[in-house]
């Protein structure tokens, strides 16, 4: 019943796992943290104990109920020259849009079982969201770092249910990067470990142009792929992304400007241009000034 419901909000894949600590995953982000991987997103060490068990986040958890929401959009913009978003960020932002979404599912839980103490989650939390996803079936995390379905690729959200409500639990998928390192080799600030399934997030490009908020350092500058907001270049390059299809959710339909914009007009962007084509966008987290130094530092010229 509640795969039912979750398809006909939308959710692609559901899974379900146990509720409980994560003990080799708690090691794995110690090393993570000690690392300085992190870079300057200090909040990732916060809250150490609630990320690794989630009967902390909901007092008698019993069941992490993961889902995934699709993204993928094969269409590009008119200038190839143009710089580039991550295509997660084409449409409204998908915290407002999947969190809509889990609230029902939840309320749905609630008004067809009964009473259940229950929580939602959309990347804002302290949660191991590929951790239980990888529990929960719905795919592995890759060389990348980022989940896999052997069916649909990696072009995907990733949300979660954390309740007291007992369920049957699905199987882990097992890997299947084998031995391919495309996303490592095609990195452009190698990001990815040499052996895959570490990223130094603080050289990652998506760290650069949105969660670093001074100056991009100089030893990036001419690696940064033509890349404004995000980066799709290690799933761009996964061979399991052949398998993604076009999502059919509205809201994550490209401002119509976006597409037409030229490399000459994304340079002159102004502030109004800024609001009219990302007024929902995930793109407004970085504010005007913050797009305006991510397309002056790393673009083409």
């Amino acid at each position: 019943m509640i795969r039912s419901e979750a398809h006909r909000l939308g959710f692609e894949f559901v899974g379900f796992a146990r509720a409980e600590r994560l003990d080799e995953p708690a090691r794995q982000l110690e090393r993570w943290l000690a690392q300085n991987a992190h870079g300057k997103m200090a909040y990732m060490a916060n809250h150490f104990d609630m990320r690794v068990d989630p009967t902390l986040l909901v007092p008698g958890a019993k069941t992490v109920i993961c889902l995934s929401f699709n993204y993928f959009n094969p269409e590009k913009q008119a200038d190839p020259k143009a710089p580039k978003i991550a295509s997660y960020a084409y449409g409204e932002d998908y915290h407002f849009v999947v969190k809509d979404r889990l609230k029902a599912l939840l309320a749905f839980m609630q008004d067809n079982i009964g009473e259940i103490n229950g929580r939602c989650f959309v990347d804002s939390a302290p949660v191991m969201e590929r951790e239980w996803a990888q529990r929960a079936g719905l795919g592995w995390n890759g060389r990348n770092t980022l989940t896999i379905h052997p069916k649909r690729g990696s072009y995907f959200f990733l949300a979660e249910i954390i309740c007291d409500l007992p369920l049957m639990y699905d199987d882990p998928i097992r890997d299947h990067c084998g031995t391919c390192r495309r996303c490592i080799e095609a990195c452009p600030t190698e990001a990815i470990s040499p052996e895959g399934y570490f990223l130094d997030a603080s050289k990652c490009i998506s760290y650069l142009t949105i969660e670093l908020r001074e100056e991009i350092p100089a030893a990036f500058q001419g690696k940064m792929d033509n890349w404004m907001f995000g980066c799709d270049v290690c799933q761009d390059i996964c061979p399991w992304n052949r398998f993604s299809q076009r999502h059919q959710e509205p809201a994550f339909e490209p401002h119509p400007d976006h597409h037409q914009l030229t490399r000459r007009a994304w340079r002159e962007l102004t502030e109004e241009v800024f609001g009219r084509v990302f007024k929902k966008s995930a793109v407004k987290r970085v504010k005007y000034a913050g797009l305006k130094r991510n397309i002056q530092t790393t673009t083409v010229r």
